[in-house]
C-alpha cells in the first residue's frame, strides 16, 4: 500500500506516534478512534470560531478524516493477490469537508471481489461506522467505473474530483484514464449534461434564491454553482483549480477574486450552519438565522434587524454568483457547443451586434465612448426579441463600466430616453429589468433600487427579497397585459386593456416598495421617490402625479377589502373619495392584485380574489353615480335588493316571505346579493315547516370566489359563534369572513365564508358534505363554554416570528357597533378563543373579517352588546380586553414575547 503525501502534518489535531501508542493501551480500537476523531473535531470548531477562516476548516477537517481512514485501513488485513485502491471521491474527494458533510469513499479493485476481499470491505465499512465516521462508500472494479460512469452523469462527477488516499497509483491512474473525456461523457456532452442538471435544480427552487429559508448549497447562486464551474473546467480544460481559469482567460483576477469572496462567505455560514444544528443542514431555516446573525457580528439597529442585515449580505453575495455563474457558463457554451459552428454575424447599429444569436459590442470600447449604451443594450433586446442573451465578454464589460453611470450619465438625455422607451416596450419587459437588475445596472441607475437589493424583511408574510418582488410585481402587471394569459387572471386582463398608459403602471409598480427600510412610511418616502424620477423622465404632471399617487396608496385597497366591511355604502363611499375617478381605480386594482400575488404567491386564494373584485365593482358603480349621489342610502339599497329578490320567489306566499325578512332586519340585506337572499329565504321557509326545532346548516359555493360558504340558522343559544368557529377549526378549515344576523324572534342567521387551511378551495364533494353534516350535528347537542381546545401541530416556523397580542376598539357610529381590530400570533384555536370572551363578555358579533399574514392574525369584529347596540362602556370594553389578553396568552405560551412590531398598518 502507498500512502499519499501530505503537503502538512497538524500534530494537534492528529498525532500519529501518540494515537500509535494510544493503540498499545488497553483501551479498545474503537474508543481510541472515536477519541481522536472527536478531539479532532473540537480543535477545528475552536479555530474556526475564534477566526471565521472557513477555507482553513473544512481543508482541517479533510485531513483529520484522511488520517483516520488510513489508520483504519491498515488495521484490516487485505488479501495480497487483487490491487485494492481507497480513493476519496465528490466533495471529500477535493478536500473540503464541512462539520457534518458526507464521506464520500470509493474502494477501488483491480479485480472483481471474491469472498476474502467483499469480508474485508466489510470489516472496514462496520469499523468506520463503529467510530461514528459516516461515509457513502462505493465498491468499484475498473470496468464497474466505465460501466457506471457512462450511465450516470453524477459518478462520472465524483470520480473526477478523486484523490488517492491508498493503494496502488497505477490502478488508481488507470480508472482515471477509464473515465477521461476520451472515453466516456467528451466535454461536450459533460457540459449540456451538467447544464442541465443545473437547470432542473434552479427549477426546483423557482429560479430564485431569494427564497425566506434558502439552500445554500442547491438554490441558485449557491455552492453548488461554484462547483459547476470547476467540473466543466476540469473536464474540459483540465484545471486543477479555479484559478486555472485564469490562465485561460475565462476569468479575469478580480471575477476570480470575487468568486473565492463569495465561497468564503457561503462556507462560513455552512460551516457555522453544521456547527449550530449539530447534523448536516444546508438550508438557512428561521430556526437558526438569528443565531448565525448574532455569531457573525450582525446585530439590531434602529431600522433593521440583524438577521435581516445577514440576510441582506446572504442575497446579495449569491446574486454576484449568479451573476459570475450566468458569465461563465456563457464563456463555455461559446468554447464548448459552439466552437464548430460558423459564425453568422449581422450589425444592429455602431455599438453593437449579434453573434449567433447573442448580442456583443463592436468592440471593448464602446460603453467607455457611449455610456448611454449600457441601457441601449437592453432596449434592442426588447426590439429584437430573436436574441437570445448577451455574449459573456458583453457582460464583463459591463460589469466593468458600471461605475460610468454617474451624476453625468442621469442628466444625459439619451440615457432618460432609453431607460423610459424600455419602460414602453411591448414585449421583453420583465427580462430586461431582471437582467439589468442581475447585472448591477437597475440598482446604478435608480440608486434608491440599488438599496433595496437583496432586503429581506424577516417575516412569513414578504416570501422574497424587495428587489425581487418588485420585479414580480412588474411581472404579474405584464401577464395581465398579454393575450396568452387572460385565462389566469380575466377580470385584471380586460381592465388592463382599458389603461391608456400601461408604462405608467410599470414605473408605480418597480417604485411601490423602493422606500422600505429607511424608517418613516415608505409609501409617502416612495411618493416622493417616483414624483421625482418621473418628473426627471420627461412625463407631464399629470402622468407624473398618477405614478406617485399610485405609489403613495398602493396599500389603500387592500387595507380595505380586508379590513373594513365593503358590504357598508358609507365604506364604499368614503374609498370613493379617496379614488375620485374610474382611471385611478382601475390602475389601482391592477397594481393591488399584483402586489398581493407577488409578496407570497402561497396566501393570494379565491377569497383575496373575490374581495378585491366586489370593492372594484362597486367602487366603479359609485364613481358613476356621483360621489354626491343620494343612492348610497340603506334604505334604497335594501328596497332594491329585496326587489330583486322578490322576483325569484313568486311561487311563496308573499306574507310569510315579509314575516321573515322583518325578522332578519336590514343588515342582513346589506351582505347579500338577491339570488342568494332567494335561495336561503326559500330553504329557510321550508325548514320551519320540516322540522323547525333542528338547525338548518346549508352550503354553496361563492359567486366569483372559489370559497365555500355555510348558512346556519337556528334557536339563538349562548356559545353558538364559538360552538360553530371551533368545529371549523377542529376540521382544519379557514375562516376568512362571517356575518351573524340576529333575529327579532330570538333565531340567528349566520354566515361563515371558509377555505381549507392552506387557502386553497374545497374542491371534495364528499368532505363539503362531511362538514355540513358534523356541523349541523354539533350545533344540535348541548353546547358549552368548555370546548376542548384545538392541539393541531403548530407549524415549526411560527414559533421564530412571534406576534404580541394587541386588541384596539373604535366607534361606528353610522352603524352603531363597536369595531374590535385582534392582532395576534397565528397558531390553531384563535378565533373560537375569541369567540369564547365574546361569550364571557356578553358580545355579540354582526361581521368578522379574518386575516392570515404570514404568522400575524389581523381579525376584525364588528360588535354589539345583546341589545345590538355598540358598546360604549369603559368597563364593558376593560372587561373584554383582559379577557381576550387572558385567553390568547394561555393559549400562545409557548410563543416568545421579543420580536419587532410593525404596528397595526397592513404591509404589502
Amino acid at each position: 500500500m502507498y500512502p499519499i503525501h501530505y503537503p502538512y502534518a497538524d500534530n494537534q489535531l492528529f498525532d500519529s506516534e501518540a494515537f500509535e501508542r494510544a493503540l498499545q493501551t488497553d483501551e479498545t480500537p474503537i474508543s481510541v478512534f472515536r477519541k481522536a476523531l472527536q478531539q479532532g473535531r473540537e480543535i477545528i470548531a475552536q479555530r474556526f470560531l475564534a477566526t471565521y477562516h472557513a477555507s482553513e476548516a473544512v481543508s482541517q477537517q479533510a485531513w483529520l478524516v484522511d488520517q483516520i481512514l488510513q489508520h483504519a485501513w491498515q488495521r484490516i488485513t487485505w488479501p495480497a493477490s487483487p490491487q485494492i485502491a481507497l480513493v476519496a471521491v465528490g466533495g471529500y474527494g477535493r478536500a473540503e469537508l464541512h462539520p457534518s458533510s458526507d464521506v464520500d469513499i470509493m474502494i477501488l479493485l483491480g479485480a472483481p471481489a471474491d469472498a476474502e476481499v467483499r469480508r474485508c470491505v466489510e470489516e472496514f465499512i462496520m469499523f468506520l461506522w463503529d467510530i461514528r465516521l459516516e461515509v457513502g462508500h462505493s465498491t468499484r472494479t475498473l470496468v464497474d467505473c466505465v460501466h457506471e460512469s457512462s450511465a450516470d452523469i453524477t459518478v462520472v462527477t465524483t470520480l473526477m474530483e478523486s484523490r488517492l488516499l491508498l493503494g496502488p497509483s497505477a490502478l488508481y491512474q488507470d480508472m482515471q484514464a477509464c473515465v477521461g473525456r476520451s472515453r466516456v461523457w467528451p466535454s461536450r456532452e459533460f457540459f449540456e449534461g451538467k447544464l442541465q442538471e443545473q437547470q432542473k435544480r434552479h427549477q426546483k427552487y423557482h429560479d430564485t434564491a431569494y427564497n425566506l429559508e434558502p439552500n445554500i448549497k442547491e438554490g441558485p447562486g449557491g455552492l453548488r454553482d461554484i462547483q459547476m464551474i470547476g467540473w466543466v473546467a476540469k473536464r474540459h480544460f483540465d484545471a486543477n483549480t479555479l484559478h486555472d481559469l485564469v490562465q485561460h482567460d475565462f476569468l479575469t483576477e478580480t471575477e476570480y477574486q470575487q468568486l473565492i469572496r463569495g465561497q468564503e462567505f457561503l462556507w462560513k455560514v455552512r460551516y457555522l450552519l453544521h456547527t449550530i444544528a449539530k447534523r448536516r443542514e444546508d438550508r438557512l431555516l428561521f430556526d437558526y438565522q438569528r443565531t448565525l446573525a448574532d455569531r457573525l457580528g450582525f446585530y439590531d439597529d434602529d431600522t433593521h434587524l440583524g438577521v435581516e442585515k445577514f440576510m441582506r449580505q446572504y442575497y446579495r453575495t449569491i446574486k454576484e454568483l449568479s451573476s459570475l455563474n450566468d458569465m461563465l457558463l456563457q464563456l463555455f457554451q461559446e468554447a464548448i457547443l459552439y466552437a464548430h459552428l460558423s459564425e453568422e454575424v449581422w450589425y444592429l447599429n455602431k455599438r453593437f451586434r449579434v453573434r449567433n444569436h447573442y448580442i456583443e459590442v463592436n468592440h471593448d470600447k464602446v460603453f467607455r465612448n457611449y455610456p448611454f449604451a449600457l441601457l441601449e443594450i437592453f432596449l434592442l433586446m426588447q426590439q429584437h426579441p430573436e436574441i437570445r442573451g448577451v455574449r459573456a465578454s458583453t457582460i464583463r464589460l459591463i460589469r466593468q463600466y458600471t461605475y460610468l453611470i454617474d451624476e453625468a450619465f442621469h442628466r444625459d438625455l439619451r440615457a432618460r430616453s432609453l431607460f423610459y422607451e424600455i419602460i414602453r416596450q411591448p414585449e421583453g419587459l420583465t427580462k430586461a429589468l431582471r437582467r439589468m437588475n442581475r447585472y448591477g445596472i437597475l440598482g446604478a441607475y435608480i440608486p434608491a433600487f440599488g438599496r433595496i437589493v437583496g432586503q429581506m424583511q424577516y417575516d412569513l408574510f414578504h416570501v422574497y427579497t424587495v428587489d425581487e418582488h418588485s420585479l414580480f410585481v412588474v411581472r404579474n402587471l405584464r401577464r395581465f397585459a398579454m393575450a396568452r394569459f387572460r385565462e389566469e387572471m380575466p377580470t385584471c386582463h380586460r381592465i388592463m386593456q382599458l389603461i391608456p398608459k400601461p408604462e405608467l403602471l410599470y414605473l408605480a409598480g418597480l417604485f411601490h416598495d423602493i422606500a422600505k427600510g429607511r424608517g418613516g412610511d415608505h409609501s409617502e418616502l416612495g411618493e416622493v421617490d417616483a414624483l421625482n424620477f418621473s418628473q426627471a423622465h420627461g412625463l407631464s404632471d399629470n402622468d407624473s402625479r398618477l405614478v406617485a399617487w399610485l405609489v403613495r396608496h398602493h396599500l389603500l385597497m387592500s387595507t380595505t377589502a380586508q379590513r373594513q366591511d365593503i358590504t357598508d355604502p358609507e365604506v364604499i363611499h368614503l374609498f370613493a373619495q379617496k379614488i375620485q375617478d374610474k382611471s385611478h381605480l382601475d390602475y389601482l386594482y391592477l397594481l393591488t392584485v399584483a402586489d398581493i400575488r407577488a409578496t407570497n404567491p402561497k396566501l393570494w386564494n379565491s377569497w383575496k380574489a373575490k374581495l378585491l373584485t366586489d370593492l372594484y365593482y362597486q367602487t366603479r358603480a359609485a364613481l358613476q353615480q356621483g360621489l354626491d349621489y343620494s343612492g348610497l342610502d340603506k334604505q334604497a339599497r335594501i328596497q332594491e335588493v329585496q326587489y330583486a329578490a322578490r322576483q325569484q320567489l313568486s311561487d311563496l306566499s308573499p306574507e310569510r316571505i315579509s314575516d321573515l325578512w322583518t325578522d332578519l332586519g336590514e343588515d342582513y340585506f346589506l351582505y347579500t346579493s338577491p339570488y342568494d337572499i332567494a335561495d336561503e329565504t326559500r330553504a329557510i321557509l321550508h325548514h320551519e315547516l320540516t322540522v323547525p326545532n333542528e338547525p338548518l346548516v346549508m352550503e354553496r359555493r361563492n359567486h366569483r370566489g372559489g370559497s365555500q360558504f355555510l348558512l346556519i340558522y337556528l334557536k339563538d343559544r349562548d356559545y353558538l359563534f364559538a360552538a360553530t368557529t371551533h368545529f371549523l377549526e377542529q376540521k382544519n378549515l379557514n375562516i376568512v369572513d362571517a356575518y351573524i344576523v340576529p333575529t327579532q324572534r330570538e333565531y340567528t342567521l349566520g354566515g361563515y365564508t371558509v377555505l381549507e387551511q392552506d387557502g386553497g378551495e374545497i374542491n371534495n364533494p364528499q368532505r363539503v358534505q362531511e362538514i355540513v353534516l358534523g356541523l349541523r350535528q354539533a350545533l344540535s347537542s348541548e353546547l358549552s363554554q368548555n370546548l376542548c381546545p384545538i392541539s393541531r401541530h403548530v407549524a415549526r416556523y411560527l414559533k421564530h416570528f412571534p406576534v404580541p397580542t394587541r386588541i384596539t376598539f373604535s366607534y361606528d357610529k353610522a352603524n352603531n357597533h363597536t369595531v374590535l381590530e385582534v392582532i395576534t400570533s397565528d397558531r390553531p384555536g384563535v378565533l373560537s378563543r375569541i369567540a369564547e370572551a365574546f361569550v364571557k363578555c356578553n358580545v355579540r358579533v354582526k361581521r368578522a373579517k379574518i386575516a392570515t399574514l404570514g404568522a400575524r392574525v389581523e381579525d376584525i369584529f364588528f360588535i354589539t352588546d345583546y341589545e345590538n347596540r355598540a358598546l360604549h362602556s369603559a368597563d364593558h370594553l376593560d372587561l373584554l380586553r383582559e379577557e381576550l389578553s387572558d385567553l390568547l396568552e394561555v393559549e400562545g405560551s409557548h410563543l416568545s414575547s421579543t420580536t419587532r412590531f410593525s404596528g397595526s398598518e397592513l404591509v404589502i
